[in-house]
């Protein structure tokens, strides 16, 4: 029998199953494979938490973004037989499974992203005063994770205010209009997607919804969110020692470089790579196939990923002279071994085809991070297939954004 329930799990990195510190697996994915019967006598109140379990890291680890989606998903995979809906557990025993899984992974991390959320949340919120900004969700709650957003409710009756005021303050978004058809009703919901040092998703609400009372699809209650005035009072609550003025004033100062490599990114989509060496289509394709590779190489290593997925940005501003460009237009905003990998990542492929000069040749191989850049050439060559699926621009990002709170944490 498969036993859910110790008082010493973990998680393992592999995500290959749990282990108890001794040395003892317990295998999540045996149930997977369909080893959990109904000849299997577990009792309901084991099942429902094993559901949950399974539902929370589908959750956390993004493969599954509904709750509904999720704990289904985990019933199928955990039991063959039928599983009746009030057998499967509640939104709420899934999101505090969520939390056991972020607490293992993310540790003390969670805290201090969470006072950084909150104060970039109050931030943002008083840039869009005039649309009654209310903050909700993780953020409000304090279920953060690793990925998540800051989740916002403004109130217009013209969405198209609300994303000009963030042009004007030079962010950057996307506006998204869902449509949802509940009890034969459809309706349209616009989101606009602020992307920034944390990820934001403002849902835009008639000015008449101001005062309406939402409900948590969670618990099925009125939802908690704060005004400007009382996400304040929440900061001054929980940070006693917090100088709100001055952190927002510092938090002001600070580059963000990731919306210009964004910038960069974006408009490759539009570049069309040579037919005869990269018959995969355009370079951002191929630059996300270069950056997966690279991840399957040096998951933690920011400077070589970073280089990986910035390689052929400078495509997108001189074609002419690629390498030379995107430098220019990173300046300042990478490391020296990232720029040595960018800068020399042509040279590298002169290199493996006996073309290099001896004087670069001999500079090359003196380098600290000559096998990088090396490892980096073959990515590049590797990353030209079509059809291969890849991630989006976004999702490189928060990976890489993930790895700079880490190694600052």
């Amino acid at each position: 029998m498969i036993s859910f329930v110790d008082s010493d799990l973990r998680w393992s990195d592999r995500r290959s199953g749990w282990y108890n510190g001794v040395g003892k697996v317990y295998e999540p994915r045996a149930a997977l494979m369909g080893l959990i019967t109904a000849h299997e006598r577990m009792s309901d109140a084991k099942l429902r938490q094993a559901i949950a379990l399974e539902a929370a890291r589908l959750m956390y680890e993004r493969v599954e973004s509904e709750y509904f989606t999720a704990k289904r998903k985990a019933a199928k995979r955990l039991c063959r037989r039928g599983v009746k809906p009030e057998d499967l557990p509640s939104n709420a025993e899934i999101r505090e499974q969520i939390q056991f899984f972020a607490r293992i992974h993310e540790g003390e991390r969670r805290t201090q992203h969470l006072r950084e959320m909150r104060l970039e949340a109050l931030r943002l919120m008083r840039l869009l005063r005039a649309f009654r900004p209310r903050l909700i969700g993780s953020v409000m709650t304090g279920h953060v994770r690793k990925g998540s957003d800051i989740d916002l409710h403004v109130f217009s009756d013209s969405p198209a205010l609300v994303s000009d005021m963030l042009e004007q303050e030079g962010c950057q978004y996307d506006v998204e209009r869902k449509q949802v058809v509940k009890h034969g009703e459809a309706r349209v919901f616009t989101h606009i997607h602020v992307h920034d040092r944390f990820n934001f998703e403002l849902t835009v609400y008639p000015e008449d919804k101001a005062h309406y009372v939402f409900k948590s699809s969670i618990t099925g209650k009125a939802i908690e969110r704060a005004s400007i005035a009382e996400l304040e009072e929440l900061l001054a609550r929980e940070y006693p020692d917090l100088n709100l003025d001055e952190e927002l004033e510092a938090a002001e100062t600070v580059s963000d470089p990731y919306p210009l490599f964004r910038m960069l990114l974006l408009p490759l989509e539009n570049v069309q790579g040579s037919r005869v060496h990269h018959p995969e289509g355009d370079v951002l394709y191929h630059s996300l196939q270069v950056f997966e590779l690279a991840r399957d190489q040096r998951p933690y290593d920011e400077e070589f990923l970073l280089a990986a997925l910035l390689h052929d940005v400078g495509k997108g501003l001189d074609r002419s002279n690629h390498v030379e460009a995107a430098l220019e237009a990173l300046e300042g905003l990478i490391t020296e071994r990232t720029r040595f990998l960018i800068g020399n990542h042509m040279h590298a492929h002169d290199y493996r085809t006996g073309k290099l000069t001896g004087r670069l040749r001999r500079e090359l191989e003196a380098s600290p991070d000559f096998e990088d850049l090396m490892l980096l050439r073959e990515c590049d060559d590797a990353g030209r297939v079509s059809g291969v699926m890849v991630g989006t621009v976004d999702e490189a990002l928060e990976y890489l954004r993930e790895l700079e709170r880490s190694s600052n944490g």
